[in-house]
């Protein structure tokens, strides 16, 4: 049965059989104090307001029996799979050394695991990704056609980082993609209002912008 979503540049019509919610990275190294996010020098406040939404988008989607991904940016512990391009930031190592919530964006780390507040349940595939998209070295794109998805709903951080690099992956893919502007979080309010234009300009390009009411009323249909 097709539905429509409230969004810009225009409504989204959508079947909730085939519609998926990614909920890209939110992962305690970039949304809570002492993980990665702010060793870089962020306020990780700016990405935590995306919390509230996303539960209730996310406790939507569980009732109405919608796919649920959840992708967790990290690396082998052997540090193998991270290029040397990206275990330096600013002259400085951050990724594999010791912190907090233990070694910085390593699977397996406190730090790399999902926060609580939206933490998988059972049955909801959660994708380890070495890099920004969630389907570059991953079986994201496997998993959704075993599953017949034609629509992401894709939430989560950061909004012009993760997300921005997912969503332009799903387009190049033939996915039609959704994204709850209150769902997503930037370190930085100016590349939160950029990054969400680039995705809907010249008539939905790489795809839609909504918020989370709307994408909850189009699920309840």
């Amino acid at each position: 049965m097709t539905h429509a979503f409230e969004a810009q540049p225009f409504a989204l019509p959508f079947d909730r059989k085939t519609t998926a919610l990614v909920m890209i990275d939110m992962q305690r190294d970039f949304v809570e104090a002492g993980g990665f996010g702010e060793a870089l020098g962020n306020d990780v406040s700016l990405v935590r307001s995306a919390i509230e939404p996303c539960k209730h988008v996310l406790e939507v989607a569980r009732n109405k029996d919608l796919l649920v991904i959840h992708t967790r940016e990290g690396h082998r512990p052997d540090l193998t799979d991270c290029p040397p391009a990206k275990l330096t930031r600013g002259g400085k190592t951050f990724i594999g050394e010791p912190g907090p919530m233990g070694r910085t964006l390593v699977r397996g780390e406190a730090g790399h695991d999902i926060i609580p507040e939206l933490y998988p349940v059972a049955g909801e595939p959660i994708i380890d990704k070495p890099g920004k998209g969630a389907f570059y070295q991953t079986d994201l794109h496997l998993i959704l056609q075993n599953n017949g998805i034609k629509t992401l709903i894709v939430c989560g951080v950061t909004t012009e980082v993760c997300v921005n690099t997912t969503v332009r992956e799903a387009n190049d893919r033939g996915y039609e993609c959704i994204i709850p502007e209150d769902c997503v979080g930037s370190y930085f309010p100016e590349f939160q209002k950029y990054a969400l234009e680039m995705i809907k300009a010249q008539g939905a390009i790489f795809g839609w912008v909504s918020n989370a009411d709307a994408i909850i009323k189009g699920l309840k249909g």
